[in-house]
């Protein structure tokens, strides 16, 4: 998976969050995985510049294809209020 500069550059900035992957393989981390770490444990700083770097509609995307999984890691009460905004913003 090839990320932009820009990607790499949000991961490496977060990398508090990842601290389970080692600095050069913590942007390898999948699309799922850094949408769900972010949601569940970034500031909405953090949501902000994610949806600035990757893009909302793409975020959105990602989020929505999560949902369809057996365990789903996002802390319920996050995934109703981003399933209300991304159905407001991102649809």
């Amino acid at each position: 998976m090839e990320r932009t500069p820009e990607t790499k550059k949000f991961i490496e900035d977060h990398q508090e969050l990842f601290w389970y992957s080692p600095a050069p393989k913590s942007e390898m981390v999948s699309d799922e995985l850094l949408v769900e770490t972010i949601l569940n444990y970034g500031t909405m700083g953090d949501v902000q510049k994610m949806f600035y770097v990757i893009g909302i509609s793409r975020v959105a995307a990602i989020f929505r294809s999560m949902t369809g999984r057996k365990k789903l890691n996002i802390y319920p009460e996050l995934y109703n209020y981003f399933n209300l905004y991304f159905d407001k913003y991102a649809s």
